[in-house]
């Protein structure tokens, strides 16, 4: 039985062209595509940024809070396993418990056309603020921020 290949939002560390996308993508992607989701992006001070959600669609959109980055496309699951030691997840811990949580999300072309759903790992407001996290209103994060 064939396994259907498994998406999974990045907009930090596991972009292409950042630190742990050779290490953990690279040699295992199908496809990479530019993709934009709605909720909010901060640059937290330990080198890396989180995401969080809020409201329905309809509302983050007009809001503008939307987040660019890639939908890369796995070959099958067990890629989840491997991602979420990275980002510290544990399916069975309560979400607070975790550094970050996996949650589906809907994705969309740079266009705002529909893209997939696709896995992609959050944190809680509560977390970023414990974390000291600055908002960054344009949606973009890279490793170059100060």
């Amino acid at each position: 039985m064939k396994s259907e290949a498994v998406h999974v939002f990045v907009y930090g560390t596991l972009k292409p062209g950042e630190i742990n996308y050779q290490r953990y993508c690279a040699d295992k992607v199908l496809t990479v595509k530019r993709a934009i989701a709605f909720g909010r992006l901060y640059h937290l001070p330990v080198g890396y940024p989180a995401m969080t959600l809020g409201g329905d669609c309809a509302e983050r959109s007009a809001k503008g809070d939307r987040v660019e980055g890639f939908v890369l496309s796995f070959p099958n699951v067990e890629v989840l396993d491997y991602l979420d030691l990275l980002e510290d997840y544990h399916p069975r811990r309560p979400i607070e418990e975790n550094e970050y949580y996996r949650q589906q999300i809907d994705t969309y072309n740079l266009d705002l056309t529909s893209l997939s759903s696709a896995w992609v790992y959050l944190m809680t407001p509560k977390q970023v603020n414990t974390f000291g996290g600055r908002r960054l209103p344009n949606g973009w994060w890279s490793s170059c921020l100060p």
